[in-house]
């Protein structure tokens, strides 16, 4: 099942959230949305979990309206973690249940597999469980959900660092992955970029880009050597960073490369590193210079 955002737009008290987004999802990958706080990530979010109804254009699961469509909304799935836990006093497993009574696909083997893994009695109450457990609850029960599209925001705030690798690894070999689409909003992006597929990046309510991650990864990258060579090397170029270490000069570049120009770069004894994804998102998403 495909999912499909067709020129969404959305206006909250007078104040366009989003604007002509379009988007394109498809089963088997695993998708990293980034923006800034206050980008209209979860706006978008809670839209295609029809949470909220668009005000201009479509959304649409396999050619089918999403929202108030019964049929469509089993198969969506959106996992976050409440802030409102303490008042939670179902057993864990009293959770699963639930969960297996109301969604078709729910695989309860596979979420007991996974408390036990994540080392969680499902015999105590939710509310006496810590952050970073109940954060793992939520994990389970989106990763068991083997729902067609799995979103996660910001689900791992709380875990320490184990419980997320744990979690990353289980996003990478989750049950029936090639049909699913998975989304992680999520502000690390420095952990979690082994996970992308394709990247969607949003910024004061517009797409600003979706790429396949490598593809992305090849749009930046710094020019290190003596100044004089490096400035003659990024001229013309779009320089939005430079910084000096002693003789050394080194300019952070959007942009890309082709084999001449590295090929060159090493005649000239200047070194060249690709940006990590998290120095392309805030270069890229920095109004002050500009978008790509």
């Amino acid at each position: 099942m495909n999912l499909n955002i067709d020129k969404v737009s959305v206006t909250i008290k007078n104040e366009e959230i989003l604007s002509d987004i379009n988007a394109n999802f498809t089963p088997g990958k695993i998708y990293g949305l980034l923006g800034r706080n206050g980008a209209g990530k979860t706006t978008l979010i809670s839209l295609i979990a029809s949470y909220r109804k668009v005000d201009q254009g479509s959304i649409t699961l396999d050619g089918k309206t999403i929202y108030e469509n019964d049929e469509m909304m089993q198969h969506v799935n959106f996992i976050y973690n409440t802030k409102e836990a303490s008042t939670e006093t179902d057993q864990v497993k009293e959770y699963v249940e639930s969960h297996a009574m109301f969604r078709n696909d729910f695989d309860q083997d596979y979420a007991y597999e996974l408390l036990k893994k994540f080392k969680i009695d499902d015999s105590k109450s939710f509310n006496d469980l810590s952050q970073g457990q109940q954060a793992a609850v939520n994990a389970t029960l989106g990763l068991a959900s083997l729902s067609k599209v799995t979103i996660f925001d910001e689900v791992t705030n709380g875990m320490d660092a184990p419980t997320r690798e744990l979690f990353y690894e289980e996003v990478l070999e989750t049950e029936d992955r090639e049909n699913r689409i998975i989304i992680l909003s999520t502000h690390i992006i420095s952990e979690m970029e082994h996970l992308f597929d394709e990247i969607i990046m949003i910024h004061e309510g517009k797409v600003l880009l979706q790429e396949t991650t490598n593809e992305l990864l090849e749009k930046g990258f710094t020019v290190a050597g003596k100044a004089e060579k490096v400035r003659d090397f990024t001229l013309n170029k779009n320089v939005i960073k430079v910084k000096f270490l002693g003789a050394l000069q080194i300019d952070t570049v959007i942009g890309y490369l082709g084999p001449e120009e590295l090929e060159f770069a090493e005649d000239q004894h200047l070194d060249i590193s690709r940006l990590a994804l998290q120095e392309l998102f805030i270069s890229l998403t920095n109004d002050e210079n500009g978008r790509d």
